[in-house]
């Protein structure tokens, strides 16, 4: 056995050793059930606030998208509303060409028109009581056989002459009507090829007109789709910038909870680490308050056992 006394003269300890009464620590540690508590509350409210920040910066996406996509839809439309509004010019400007090809053909059209009414003023209608000219030719025909074959009296012939005469007065003056009715039906066929034209000329312009409305309409309805479209891009717009401004509020909310969190994990931690130092002091000096005693036994000569020894070793007695 260690002969402790020995070994506690030659550490310096005084032959006499009176044991020390423990300071008792006055420590502000508040209520560590309280700190625990305040700090799960604001750790509850820090993961509500980053769940509704999420979501804010999620809504925040889809509005994004949702703007984007009805953006592009917008683009889409009046890219084709540019397409019709490009044809619907080509059939306008074939409607003025047309129109100007039609007022030719209408000025033509009037010009012939008064030719063939003034040629016509000029030919009287044939008096259908009056024998043809084919009846006239005929009759002329016979008479001259007649002279040539039969041996006619003198007031026969020369009746038959006069007669002859007149036939031949007549057939010359309706052969000039025939050339001047000749001359009317040609300039009645080009009034009416004229007429042709100038109908085709307006059929033309009506049918690039309606070609050209058409154009417009789809147009127009296009550009009616592409600006309910872009409305509703605004909104999306309007509630993107909404979604983020409460994103990001709710984004400082968060980091200043987060402080908070981090404080009040700090103070919770040094709360009890201070209180583990308290109780740490208290257990050392009841330590020490029992060494004290056992080493006071020992001094009186009681037997001291190993687990005594330890104590006194432990408290640095031995």
């Amino acid at each position: 056995m260690v002969d402790t006394g020995e070994e506690v003269q030659r550490s310096g300890e005084p032959s006499e050793v009176v044991a020390e009464a423990p300071v008792e620590e006055t420590v502000e540690l508040g209520n560590l059930e309280d700190l625990r508590q305040k700090r799960e509350s604001i750790n509850d409210d820090a993961e509500k606030s980053k769940k509704l920040r999420d979501d804010l910066n999620k809504q925040t996406r889809e509005w994004i998208a949702r703007r984007d996509e009805l953006n592009a839809q917008v683009r889409e439309l009046v890219g084709e509303a540019g397409k019709h509004r490009k044809l619907r010019d080509e059939y306008n400007l074939k409607v003025k060409e047309s129109k100007v090809e039609r007022d030719e053909c209408n000025k033509v059209v009037a010009n012939i028109t008064e030719q063939y009414r003034d040629m016509k003023k000029d030919h009287p209608a044939p008096d259908k009581s009056q024998p043809s000219i084919r009846q006239l030719r005929k009759e002329f025909s016979d008479l001259e056989n007649k002279q040539q074959i039969q041996v006619l009296k003198k007031k026969e012939e020369e009746a038959l002459v006069k007669r002859l005469k007149e036939l031949d007065a007549i057939i010359k003056e309706r052969e000039k009507l025939e050339d001047i009715s000749e001359d009317l039906k040609g300039k009645s066929l080009e009034l009416k090829e004229a007429k042709t034209l100038a109908e085709k000329a307006h059929k033309s312009v009506a049918e690039y007109a309606e070609k050209a409305q058409s154009e417009h309409d789809q147009m127009i309805l296009l550009y009616e789709q592409a600006d309910s479209l872009r409305k509703q891009a605004d909104e999306a717009q309007a509630k993107f910038v909404e979604s983020k401004k409460a994103a990001d509020k709710e984004h400082k909310k968060l980091v200043g909870l987060i402080k908070d969190c981090r404080k009040a994990e700090k103070r919770f931690t040094d709360v009890k680490d201070k209180q583990k130092g308290v109780r740490r002091r208290k257990s050392d000096a009841e330590s020490k308050k029992t060494a004290d005693s056992i080493f006071a036994r020992f001094k009186s000569g009681d037997k001291l056992s190993t687990e005594d020894l330890m104590a006194l070793q432990k408290s640095g007695y031995l």
